[in-house]
């Protein structure tokens, strides 16, 4: 079974994952994983690391010649801010001491995980916290997203993800299709894919900047060619819709998730949500539209927690980010004096590089549903045994 750990800090020497049960003999690539990793740093709103650090990712085991070798994956994405943080990340007190110009962090922010991770952990020093709480974590979430996607595409499994609204203005792509959403979100500096939207979001993210806060939004992340079948209505934890929801709110900032268009279907009556069921029998239409299908999808891929067929399609709400620059309201946790909260470098607004990664958590879950599905300790078995349930399922 897939599964996989992540370490290391925001300000620490690297960050590190170790990515178990990939088959083998998946052919996986630095520069698959490394091209995901620059989607996720890029972005206007994005603070002032983004100019420091160029994520690169070194593959320091269970990859040769190219290909996986059954064994766990481990990937090493170096901080570059390291240099800048060595007296005060180091995993050894200094000779000299803590470093003067980096004092504890004593004055928690709103919405961070500073004040109660501090009382869970019994630190004084909220970095011991921060640290370890920040989105940055995320970049080695997306090497292992960009693994998986490449044993599903060996399966013709593919993914995307767009902005859908940053700070209320919100983009329309009624009309397009999955192309031009791809194509138009990749050349929008906010990933959207509505032109006119994304020079609103733009300016959005300027008065912001100027008024020294943050901008949250929605994000949308799509599954396509995912067969019949994956996850189960079993157990509570084998629910894929479950595990998928889990995924996105594991991301930081994310509040909530929604599956299909689940709130404007929960204001409609029910004989107007449900995706009908047809069946075109072999003759009666195109080879690749036998069998049962649907004419909508406000299920958004997913009965049961089990996959339908269609697009899974998922949302994802993401708060403003917590440091603003005209701080709020705050106690200092050792004097228990009134303050104002401390100030860490951060973005204006992270909701395009969400976008990436919420792409990567998903591609893992949809992997790992693959992977219960047809088992196999190479691609080769994995393979023939996907080759066998498809030939079932257009038998049925």
């Amino acid at each position: 079974m897939l599964r996989y750990l992540t370490a290391g800090e925001s300000h620490g020497p690297a960050l590190l994952a170790i990515l178990e049960g990939m088959p083998s003999n998946v052919p996986v690539g630095a520069t698959d994983i490394n091209r995901d990793l620059a989607r996720r740093m890029a972005g206007y709103g994005r603070g002032g690391r983004m100019k420091i650090e160029k994520d690169e990712v070194r593959i320091l085991g269970g990859v040769r010649y190219g290909l996986s070798l059954g064994s766990p994956i481990s990937l090493l994405v170096q901080n570059r801010d390291w240099e800048n943080w060595k007296g005060a990340m180091a995993s050894e007190m200094p000779e000299v001491g803590r470093d003067p110009e980096r004092p504890a962090v004593t004055r928690p922010r709103p919405g961070h995980a500073d004040l109660a991770g501090g009382l869970k952990y019994d630190h004084l020093d909220l970095r011991n916290v921060l640290e370890r709480a920040s989105a940055r974590e995320t970049a080695t979430r997306v090497a292992v997203g960009a693994v998986c996607k490449c044993l599903l595409s060996q399966f013709g499994i593919r993914m995307l993800s767009h902005v859908v609204e940053i700070g209320g203005v919100r983009g329309d792509t009624a009309g397009l299709s999955e192309a031009e959403i791809v194509r138009q979100a990749e050349e929008s500096p906010v990933r959207c894919a509505d032109p006119l939207a994304t020079k609103e979001i733009m300016s959005r993210v300027d008065e912001a900047q100027a008024r020294g806060t943050s901008l949250g939004g929605v994000f949308e992340v799509q599954a396509l060619d995912v067969p019949v079948g994956l996850g189960s209505h079993v157990h509570w934890d084998s629910r894929l819709d479950g595990r998928l929801a889990q995924a996105l709110m594991s991301i930081q900032a994310v509040k909530g998730v929604e599956i299909g268009p689940a709130f404007e279907v929960a204001r409609r009556f029910g004989s107007e949500v449900q995706d009908e069921i047809f069946y075109r029998s072999p003759g009666q239409g195109a080879a690749d539209a036998q069998g049962f299908y649907r004419r909508s999808n406000f299920a958004g891929g997913l009965e049961g927690g089990i996959t339908t067929g269609q697009p899974i399609v998922l949302r994802a709400a993401m708060k403003p980010i917590s440091t603003q620059h005209r701080p709020l309201a705050s106690v200092d946790i050792v004097t228990k004096e009134a303050s104002r909260a401390g100030v860490e470098r951060t973005d204006i607004t992270a909701v395009p590089a969400a976008a990436v990664v919420g792409e990567a958590v998903v591609a893992f879950e949809i992997a790992r549903a693959l992977q219960e599905k047809c088992g196999g300790d190479s691609l080769a078995e994995m393979k023939r045994n996907y080759d066998a349930y498809l030939t079932y399922l257009r038998a049925r």
